[in-house]
């Protein structure tokens, strides 16, 4: 007799498109919208924002690589909390924020896209970020393959344009005092913690490892490359940027890598970055709608969200109801324009996820040191490793460089996911 199989996820990712994924919602549409506003806080220091930020991240990337060589699943936040804490309530609650970042940024860079065609095109915005999310989602339902190969596609481009603002700003490097401050040291964290929203999406890389071939030893390399080399080029570009336009003309600027160019090349360069930035932000929204239909496929296929949400399409093999649930959400939130505002949001949300996640790596050195961990953090005491320790400080310091209202804001979403649990175990009955 024929026994029918449960479909599962392909397996098709290796080392390199993994790292081009990664690199890929790094290199987003955080770089190209939010460096002005950045530039508008740290003044010529905008390169010491970035070092900071990027010194965040890889702290709690190196994390990511442990963990994500104990636990190569979906939902990697909730499987790390979940596995370290013991706790399902604060492990949903977690997985929730993680989502609700990952889907309404995804609506807002969709807007970002829009901006850029409505100025090339005249297509009204809220019509080109729908449109955008149902190309997009189609593509995520379509298959891993498609998506990861448009990725890298897109991230070529994206990097292209990256590399042609330090091309430009060659003849004019050191024409400013780089170490200015106009607002003080202050302002530099304070830069730092919004252009947080620039590196963020390495660790989305834990989210897809079970389409990953060989995942416990592929994706650690990959989270350590893809910030490696994305640090590098912010770095870069930062202080490129600064030395093709003042600062406070960047920050009063809606485009304001384009505008950089265009200040000392001329208006084509203006239209020539404006379009590799539709590049760049779709690039950005494909990654994030895939991430968020893996995460929620992930929390459904453990019990923790229902499970018809973890339901596999037998050709396709993508989570395709997942998919098409995180679609119709992104479009409800494409109303959202401020992009400032809600990366803000979405930099609180991830420190929660980061804060958590650092903590996950120190407790499972302790409760698991005999799990196999294909990676390994340097730097320990005994046990104790310091670089996770080195990521909870430097999340709680840009933390309180956000805005009071962010903080608020970001501290409800976290909060909703209680009543969310109770009301889903009482009602889906499910094993929450």
């Amino acid at each position: 007799m024929k026994i029918n199989k449960k479909p599962t996820l392909k397996r098709t990712i290796n080392l390199f498109t993994l790292t081009m994924y990664g690199i890929g919602i790094i290199l987003g549409a955080g770089i190209y919208a939010l460096i002005g506003k950045s530039a508008g806080m740290a003044g010529n220091s905008l390169w010491l924002s970035f070092l900071i930020a990027s010194l965040v991240g890889g702290f709690t990337g190196l994390s990511y690589a442990e963990l994500v060589s104990m636990f190569p699943k979906s939902a990697a936040e909730y499987i790390y909390v979940k596995n370290s804490f013991k706790n399902k309530v604060l492990a949903f609650s977690v997985g929730w924020i993680e989502i609700a970042a990952d889907v309404i940024s995804a609506s807002v860079v969709a807007i970002g896209f829009a901006g850029y065609l409505y100025a090339l095109t005249g297509v009204p915005i809220v019509l080109g970020a729908l449109g955008l999310i149902l190309v997009l989602s189609l593509i995520n339902f379509w298959g891993i393959g498609k998506s990861t190969k448009l990725n890298v596609i897109f991230t070529v481009i994206e990097l292209f344009g990256l590399l042609l603002v330090i091309f430009f700003a060659i003849p004019h490097l050191g024409s400013v005092n780089y170490m200015e401050m106009p607002h003080g040291f202050s302002g530099v964290l304070g830069a730092s913690a919004l252009i947080f929203f620039a590196f963020i999406g390495f660790e989305d890389i834990a989210n897809i490892t079970e389409e990953t071939k060989d995942p416990k030893k592929i994706a650690p390399k990959a989270l350590i490359f893809s910030i490696a080399i994305t640090t590098v080029i912010y770095l870069l570009v930062a202080i490129s940027a600064v030395s093709l336009a003042p600062w406070d003309s960047l920050a009063d600027s809606t485009a304001p890598l384009a505008y950089a160019v265009s200040n000392k090349i001329g208006q084509n360069a203006f239209l020539l970055l404006s379009i590799i930035a539709l590049f760049a932000t779709a690039n950005t929204v494909l990654i994030l709608l895939i991430v968020g239909a893996r995460q929620i496929y992930g929390m459904s296929n453990d019990g923790s969200l229902p499970k018809f949400l973890s339901r596999i399409h037998p050709k396709r093999r993508t989570p395709w109801i997942s998919v098409f649930v995180v679609m119709l959400i992104a479009m409800a939130f494409v109303f959202l324009e401020n992009i400032t505002i809600v990366a803000s949001i979405t930099d609180f949300a991830t420190f929660v996820v980061f804060f958590f996640v650092n903590a996950a790596a120190i407790i499972l050195r302790f409760t698991m040191p005999k799990l196999k961990r294909e990676f390994r953090m340097p730097l320990n005491i005994g046990k104790f490793p310091i670089i996770s320790f080195l990521g909870i400080l430097t999340i709680i310091v840009l933390t309180f460089h956000l805005e009071p209202l962010t903080i608020l804001i970001g501290f409800l979403l976290f909060l909703t996911a209680i009543p969310m649990y109770y009301v889903l175990r009482k009602k889906s009955g499910i094993k929450i």
